[in-house]
C-alpha cells in the first residue's frame, strides 16, 4: 500500500492548483529564453571523445572552445552525473573531433640494423682439445699451448652473418683477425669456416665443403715427412673449393675442377691484388696462387711457403 499527502479540496483547491499552474508556464518561458540568449552568444565546443545524446551535448567527453575566447565554464553530460569544470583554450591543436589529428612520425624505411663484426680468441681448454682429437695428437711439431681458438662473424655466400671458428698460431691470431675483419667489412664470403676436425681431420673432405680452415697437424701433399704450415697454425685455406689447389692435371678437390678457369670471377674467389690477398700481406702473409709450381688459390701462409 502507498500512502498519500492530504490536499486541499473545493474552490479553494482549484484556486490553487490554478495559481501553480500559472507559475510554472513563467518559470517555463523564463528558463527558454535565457537557454535560446546562450545559444546565440555562448561559444561552440568540440569534443575528444564520445556520442551525442539527445540534448545535442557529446557524452563522456571533454569540451574544448574552438575560439582563443576567456576561460569558459561549461557542462559536461554523460553517464556519470553532470559536474561543472572550467575549460581553458589549448595553446596547441589537439587531435580531437574536427580538428585535424598530430600526424605520425616518419617511418624510418624498416632499415635493419647495421651487423658488426666480433671475434674472440681463446686459449685450447680441455673441452676443446678433446674436439681437437682428430687435427692434433702427440708428436706433432706445436703444442696445444701454442694455439688459440678463434670465433668471429664472417658473411657467407647467401650474404647472411654467420658465425665461424678457426685454429691458429697463438702469436699470429690478433693478426689473423684483422685479416678477417677487412674481409668482413669488404663483405667478401666466406662459404664455411669450422674446425677440420669436423671432417674427422680429413683435409679433402674439408675442402670438397668449401671449408676455410686453420690448424690440421699433417703433412704437405705428396711430401712425406715433410710438415704442412698447418701443423704450426701458420695457414690458412680460404674457399678451398672455389680456390683448388692445381698441379699439371691434378685439382684439390677435384670438384673444383669448374673453378679452375680464374676469368669466371664468382663471389668467393680469390685472384691477384684482391682485397682478400691485400689483407693477408698487411700481416706478412703470401698467397699460393703464386706458387711457381702450380698455384694454390686457397692457400695462404706466414711467408707464403
Amino acid at each position: 500500500m502507498v500512502g498519500r499527502l492530504p490536499g486541499p479540496s473545493g474552490r479553494e483547491g482549484r484556486q490553487a492548483s490554478r495559481l501553480r499552474a500559472g507559475l510554472l508556464a513563467a518559470a517555463l518561458f523564463v528558463s527558454g529564453c535565457a537557454a535560446s540568449e546562450g545559444s546565440r552568444s555562448g561559444p561552440s565546443v568540440t569534443s575528444s571523445a564520445g556520442g551525442s545524446t539527445a540534448d545535442g551535448s557529446v557524452a563522456g567527453a571533454t569540451a574544448t572552445p574552438t575560439s582563443p575566447a576567456d576561460p569558459v565554464t561549461t557542462t559536461v553530460v554523460g553517464s556519470e552525473p553532470a559536474t561543472t569544470g572550467t575549460v581553458s583554450p589549448p595553446t596547441e591543436p589537439a587531435g580531437t573531433v574536427g580538428t585535424d589529428a598530430t600526424e605520425p612520425e616518419a617511418d624510418s624505411g624498416g632499415e635493419e640494423p647495421t651487423t658488426e663484426f666480433e671475434a674472440v680468441i681463446s686459449p685450447i681448454d680441455d673441452v676443446l682439445a678433446e674436439r681437437m682429437s682428430s687435427s692434433w695428437r702427440p708428436g706433432c711439431p706445436v703444442p696445444l699451448e701454442d694455439l688459440s681458438h678463434v670465433s668471429l662473424t664472417h658473411w657467407n655466400l647467401a650474404g647472411e652473418a654467420v658465425p665461424g671458428e678457426i685454429v691458429v698460431r697463438s702469436d699470429q691470431a690478433e693478426r689473423v683477425v684483422e685479416v678477417f675483419r677487412t674481409l668482413f667489412e669488404a663483405r667478401f664470403p666466406i662459404e664455411r669456416m669450422q674446425l677440420v676436425d669436423d671432417f674427422e681431420g680429413d683435409d679433402v673432405a674439408s675442402m670438397r665443403a668449401d671449408n676455410t680452415s686453420g690448424f690440421n697437424c699433417r703433412e704437405v701433399a705428396n711430401r712425406p715427412g715433410h710438415w704442412s704450415l698447418h701443423a704450426f697454425g701458420l695457414a690458412i685455406d680460404v674457399n678451398p673449393l672455389l680456390n683448388p689447389y692445381v698441379h699439371g692435371d691434378v685439382v684439390e678437390p677435384p670438384e673444383g675442377a669448374p673453378f679452375v678457369d680464374r676469368t669466371r670471377r664468382l663471389p668467393g674467389m680469390i685472384e691477384a691484388d684482391d682485397v682478400v690477398v691485400r689483407a693477408f700481406a698487411a700481416i706478412g702473409w703470401g698467397w699460393g696462387g703464386d706458387f711457381a709450381g702450380g698455384p694454390d688459390y686457397q692457400h695462404f701462409s706466414l711467408g707464403g711457403g
